[in-house]
């Protein structure tokens, strides 16, 4: 069994505290129980179920400390694993930037677990197998997809009396369309904590629809245009962005929060539209009310009407610069507008819609700058119609360019646990071809 309760759990952690000596322990629980399938070439080629369970304990003398993980919970293993980590930490080097464990904490009621989604059988996941293979196959498409669903608990306790637990539910579902004859390919991703908002027949439909619309793409001039880009052409440059809410970077002068000596924290950086936030109690994008330090997570604003409102502080920097630690985000929600797909595309007179984007790699920290591909769909827009597939670009851009650069922000959807809202920008730079579908 890898799910254990929040009173089993802390049994078990209870125990392997016991055996301490140190100065400072901590004990992490864990554990999950998932399944997948997989099928390619139009035929499911794989299929599992996988059950993990660790315990780990980190043990301190003074500033020094030391780890040990292990998957059996029976007292002589605990009282192991404890003296373990102990040696361990006797033999580490002194860690100037040592943090006692918090003391306890209060945490909001987590809603990450949702029952149907722990209960998925394999007939269900050979459904959805179905849901794609079955049409892609009507249409001349082939189909190459993959389904992971979990349920899985971790927990917390420490020597200065902290305990927390939380128990969840993920699924991730995407899938590749392509013709066969090679020229057209299209994509799509759907998470959910809750299975029952998944409809796998309309992720599939989307996918092929793109896949036979994009065959036989046309070669068009790199340059600047306006582009509509799907939250998944988007979250990634989005994800990076909020990489650089690092107040320690900042501070140090390594990130483009950093300015003259100081941070841009109370500056205006994007356009007044962008107001970007993480709320662990968000009813779509869930996620726990804790950290990894055991820190509480609470609805926290990061752009507010384009003007950065916080930035990062871990414990340790918190304490160097006399600020409160303000903990990282554990979703990213990006407000958008009413506007569908659709209503964009109507709206805009010539452009180009962008499925996803992919391969992104960092040209420049300090200006945000990255460089990419487009994939899995990409057309050319003119009067409010799309007109034709197109090839793939490599593009340069920047988030900061891009959020400045906003026509129009439309509906929101859920992408890789953040809430994203489709974006036309203007100005976006296409810098080459590419010929990959």
């Amino acid at each position: 069994m890898a799910i254990y309760t929040k009173e089993e759990a802390r049994q078990i952690m209870e125990k392997a505290l016991s055996f301490s000596t140190a100065d400072a322990t901590t004990i992490n629980l864990g554990g999950s129980e998932s399944g997948n399938i997989r099928y390619a070439r139009n035929t499911v080629s794989t299929s599992g179920h996988r059950s993990n369970q660790s315990l780990s304990v980190t043990a301190s003398f003074g500033k020094q400390s030391g780890s040990a993980t292990i998957d059996e919970f029976d007292d002589a293993s605990l009282e192991k694993v404890v003296k373990i980590a102990e040696e361990l930490a006797k033999l580490a080097p002194v860690n100037p930037e040592f943090m006692a464990p918090l003391g306890p904490q209060r945490y909001d009621d987590d809603i990450t677990f949702v029952e149907a989604t722990a209960n998925i059988t394999p007939e269900y996941r050979a459904k959805v197998a179905a849901a794609s293979i079955e049409p892609a196959s009507e249409k001349d498409v082939t189909a190459a997809g993959f389904l992971n669903d979990s349920s899985r608990f971790r927990s917390t306790l420490n020597s200065n009396g902290l305990f927390a637990y939380n128990k969840s539910t993920d699924s991730d579902f995407t899938v590749t369309m392509r013709t066969n004859d090679g020229t057209g390919s299209g994509w799509v991703s759907r998470d959910f904590n809750d299975i029952t908002k998944f409809d796998p027949a309309e992720a599939a439909k989307v996918a092929i629809d793109k896949a036979v619309l994009s065959r036989e793409a046309r070669a068009i001039e790199p340059g600047k245009y306006t582009v509509i880009l799907e939250p998944a052409a988007s979250v990634d440059l989005l994800r990076n962005m909020s990489g650089s809410f690092n107040a320690r970077t900042a501070d140090e002068g390594r990130s483009f929060m950093s300015k003259d000596g100081g941070t841009k924290l109370g500056q205006k950086i994007v356009d007044e539209r962008v107001n970007i936030y993480s709320d662990p109690l968000h009813p779509d994008v869930p996620t726990s009310t804790w950290n990894g330090e055991g820190m509480p997570l609470k609805k926290t604003s990061w752009i507010e009407n384009g003007v950065v409102k916080n930035l990062a502080y871990d414990r340790y920097w918190a304490g160097q610069k006399g600020m409160e630690a303000v903990p990282f985000p554990s979703n990213f929600i990006m407000e958008g507008g009413s506007a569908t797909l659709q209503d964009l595309i109507k709206s805009t007179k010539k452009g180009i819609l962008v499925t996803r984007l992919w391969y992104i790699r960092g040209v420049d920290p300090q200006t945000l700058l990255y460089t990419g591909l487009t994939r899995d769909g990409t057309f050319y827009i003119e009067n409010g119609e799309i007109r034709y597939p197109v090839k793939n670009f490599r593009f340069n851009e920047s988030p900061i360019i891009m959020l400045n650069n906003l026509e129009e922000l439309g509906q929101q959807v859920r992408i890789d646990g953040n809430l994203i809202p489709f974006m036309k920008v203007r100005d976006f730079t296409f810098t080459s071809l590419s010929d990959a579908v």
